[in-house]
């Protein structure tokens, strides 16, 4: 399995080349920590970061 790249714009963790969500092609190969989101609408966590979409996120991207 191909390590994942993180979204410079939204963090969202992809293996493809453009993201799904910002639609941008500008990636981090070096990120920590990852947040998945299940249920955008009840999510908490996914509240308190800004994040509307379900999916996996990193925490922090270099």
């Amino acid at each position: 399995m191909a390590k994942k790249k993180a979204c410079k714009r939204c963090k969202r963790l992809i293996e493809g080349n453009e993201c799904p969500i910002c639609k941008t092609s500008s990636f981090a190969n070096s990120w920590q920590g990852r947040i998945s989101i299940l249920d955008a609408n009840k999510s908490e966590i996914g509240r308190k970061v800004g994040l509307e979409e379900k999916g996996e996120y990193a925490i922090k991207t270099r």
